[in-house]
């Protein structure tokens, strides 16, 4: 297994992706036919950049992609990139400013994750609450029709999460990359073909 995952890894050094983890947004954006040129991306828990990078290059020069996160980045990036060091929950004015400047986005793409802290119940909990966060973003800027992305950890919440947003969507499903690590319990939730104004039922 340890193989296994040396194979992600050096192929992000050769590829010259800051993490392995581009591979997994790569499987969906196959999986699922995501990302097209022209188009608008916010990407929240963009650091240390590798989806960043990736939609980049699938959305190209014209068009645009935001990315956010916690952390510093020391990724060099194509002028279609703006990467702010924020938090989602406490956003600056700055933040907001070029949300609803850049808005609709046509993705909006979380690979956000919190701190483990080894205790299950408490990582999945603290992970929920960033899916939530990202889904409230979503809701708020995502274009009609557009896609949304995000990572959450496994357990009891994720069915509830689920079927929660399928009414905001034409279409969604849950996806385990084949360069997830095994020993992961993360797992994405794609919802394609967002409906605006959707009162889901409470």
């Amino acid at each position: 297994m340890k193989k296994y995952r040396d194979h992600y890894f050096k192929r992000a050094k050769q590829e010259n992706y800051p993490a392995r983890s581009v591979y997994k947004l790569q499987e969906m954006d196959k999986n699922f036919h995501l990302l097209r040129p022209g188009q608008k991306v916010l990407d929240l828990g963009a650091s240390p950049g590798s989806w960043t990078l990736y939609a980049a290059q699938k959305v190209g020069a014209k068009g645009r992609v935001l990315g956010v996160d916690l952390n510093p980045e020391n990724t060099s990036f194509p002028p279609q990139v703006t990467f702010l060091q924020e938090d989602v929950f406490n956003r600056s004015p700055r933040f907001q400013k070029l949300l609803e400047q850049w808005a609709p986005f046509d993705h909006v793409i979380s690979d956000m994750a919190p701190k483990t802290s080894g205790i299950k119940f408490k990582d999945q909990a603290l992970s929920l609450e960033l899916v939530e966060e990202a889904f409230a973003l979503a809701r708020i800027y995502l274009a009609e029709g557009g896609c949304f992305v995000v990572k959450i950890f496994e357990g009891p919440d994720v069915h509830g999460f689920t079927q929660s947003i399928r009414p905001w969507f034409a279409k969604v499903k849950t996806f385990k990359p084949k360069s997830s690590r095994s020993e992961s319990k993360e797992i994405f939730i794609v919802g394609k073909g967002f409906k605006p104004g959707t009162r889901a039922e409470e």
